[in-house]
């Protein structure tokens, strides 16, 4: 019996010795008469055996093995011959991914031949299509909002932010925590953008030309709180972009991209504690249904990421699990635009580490083996595993979570409004899910006053206090209900309303802590014998006041002023000074920090 061991760091020398102890044992179990031979662990492979949506520049991902048993793999395209390629190991140990020199052909039916015991496989050999890409889907980007008066924020100390302003319509006892939004429509800039409790800018980003924002929250990352977001370009409602990933001090740690030739979508970007992200993908390609002719029709993705290598854990296809007949979106009137009849919009990952997925034109959401990727059960749509109770329905949903407390539930976002608009406004609603007798009730369903009809986006972030957050996408607003249901919160952007609004796919509320590496701005306007200086810190949360210092000479900087900070920028009156420097403290009167010296003209 061969016993391979994952490298670890044991740490110590008794982490070593039972090390060794762990060895022997399994080394005497292979010696005892009649003990037998342990079962070769079980491989899971992506592309998965008998698949017929790979893309020509797939990886073969291998997982449940160590990568030193990846060797002897023959790889051999029906068109394309033997292929030559490295093997690269996953961050964990726990498999690797065979890469091959040179992309797969079009068309072709790909046979890969290893030792392994591979799930779905025979003898150790699988094989999988690879399908025919579309290509030449020209990027757009979101058509600007209709210019309001006040529809942005404007600073004197960071002329170049220019953040959409949003109104706070209505304040109550809110959970704690600040707001994320990602405007798509300007009316300038796009970017990710914290609000404070009060309306009050904290941090923006702007993102230039035809980039977009979507997906702007707080997720935790190697055990420490950071900001993620997707950016890109948009086109028919799919995104072409990139996954960032941005320390307290707003600076970029990691840029997670789409493997496989793809490019990462907007519609989910979720961190594991296991170091991967949960992405999605979009892949047109040309498909052929049994009995029925070719089409050109959107693939949707999902793929796990090992961040640190880049490399595939796991894919997910739709076309391979889920027929083009269960879509409830109408074909498109362009035939050269290919048929989203699935459109994935969000991934859950389920207390058994098992996946739930929502496809926004099936009106369903598929509970997912993580392993093999086969449909566990459906949760609406044509072929629901549910019984739907009386007056429970949704369509076009987003956001589908699942959240487990005293009881297992799910919330999702019910856009309802298509198009074709199927009931007379959106919600947000929570659902009792009853794994026993297969069935499904509602017990919340969160409307706005005036009511609202997103054709698309939205989302439902349950709180901890049990109040629940809600974006209303392509609406522009986001509220906060209480655990009774009642709105308590209300804001949007200043540019919602008639004619073409400003819009974010999501938002959200967390706790946030941010400490900018970048130095307060500031800027100074005369006033005669006085000097008026307006300073601020762009993504700064624990400035509780300004210190100005003023001089004759850079060297010789005395307190000249000082103010409890006030919104974004505060604007601070002083005599009139040669040499001004502002200084911004805790509510200590600690100095986080010092802008530079600004001589007065």
């Amino acid at each position: 019996m061969q016993v391979v061991a994952r490298k670890r760091n044991w740490g110590s020398r008794s982490a070593g010795r039972a090390l060794l102890a762990t060895l022997a044992c399994a080394a005497a179990v292979a010696l005892v008469p009649g003990a037998g031979v342990a079962a070769p662990p079980k491989v899971y492979v992506y592309p998965i055996p008998g698949g017929q949506v790979a893309a020509p520049e797939t990886q073969i991902a291998f997982r449940g093995v160590s990568p030193s048993m990846l060797a002897g793999i023959t790889v051999t395209g029906s068109v394309s011959g033997a292929h030559n390629g490295t093997v690269a190991a996953d961050s964990d140990g726990r498999g690797g991914s065979f890469l091959p020199s040179v992309p797969f052909a079009p068309g072709e039916t790909v046979t890969v031949e290893t030792s392994l015991n591979i799930v779905g496989g025979k003898q150790g050999t699988f094989s999988f299509k690879v399908a025919t890409p579309l290509i030449g889907f020209p990027a757009i980007h979101w058509p600007a909002a209709a210019r309001r008066a006040g529809d942005v924020w404007q600073f004197r100390s960071r002329s170049d932010l220019i953040p959409a302003a949003v109104q706070i319509l209505k304040r109550g006892p809110t959970a704690r925590g600040d707001i994320f939004l990602a405007p798509q429509n300007g009316p300038l800039y796009d970017g990710p953008e914290i609000i404070d409790p009060n309306g009050q800018l904290i941090w923006f980003k702007p993102m230039h030309g035809d980039t977009s924002v979507a997906d702007f929250r707080v997720q935790r990352y190697n055990g420490r709180p950071v900001l993620t977001w997707w950016q890109g370009s948009v086109t028919a409602g799919i995104g072409n972009g990139v996954d960032i990933i941005n320390d307290s001090s707003y600076r970029q740690i990691a840029a997670i991209h789409a493997a496989n030739g793809l490019s990462a979508d907007l519609h989910e970007f979720q961190l594991t504690p296991y170091g991967t992200a949960l992405i999605v993908a979009n892949y047109p390609v040309v498909w052929t249904a049994p009995g029925s002719p070719p089409q050109h029709v959107i693939d949707s993705v999902v793929q796990e990421i090992d961040i640190p290598t880049g490399l595939v854990l796991f894919q997910w296809d739709s076309l391979d699990h889920v027929p083009v007949s269960d879509s409830y979106e109408g074909h498109p009137k362009l035939n050269h635009n290919p048929y989203d009849y699935f459109h994935v919009n969000s991934v859950d990952v389920d207390n058994d580490g098992n996946l739930v997925i929502s496809g926004r034109n099936t009106w369903a959401a598929y509970k997912v083996d993580h392993r093999t990727g086969a449909v566990i059960w459906r949760l609406g749509g044509k072929h629901s595993s549910f019984k739907l109770a009386p007056g429970v329905y949704w369509a076009f949903q987003h956001d589908v979570r699942i959240r487990a407390n005293s009881d297992w539930f799910i919330t999702l976002f019910d856009d309802s409004a298509g198009p074709p608009k199927i009931h007379t406004q959106s919600r947000g609603i929570k659902l009792i899910v009853s794994l026993r007798h297969m069935t499904v009730r509602q017990v919340a369903s969160h409307v706005h006053a005036p009511p609202l009809s997103a054709n698309f986006e939205g989302n439902f972030q349950q709180l901890r206090d049990r109040h629940d957050f809600l974006g209303w996408g392509q609406q522009a607003y986001f509220s906060e209900y209480d655990p009774q249901g009642n709105l308590i919160f209300d804001g949007r952007f200043v540019a919602a309303g008639p004619g073409t609004p400003d819009s974010s796919y999501r938002a959200y509320r967390f706790a946030w802590n941010g400490t900018p590496v970048t130095l307060p701005a500031i800027a100074v306007v005369l006033q005669g014998s006085s000097t008026m200086v307006y300073v601020s810190w762009n993504g700064a949360t624990n400035v509780a006041s300004w210190r100005v210092l003023g001089g004759s000479s850079p060297g010789a900087l005395t307190q000249v002023g000082t103010a409890v900070k006030r919104g974004f920028e505060t604007a601070i009156k002083i005599p009139s000074q040669t040499f001004v420097a502002v200084q911004a403290l805790d509510r200590r009167g600690n100095v986080l920090s010092t802008s530079t010296t600004l001589k007065v003209s």
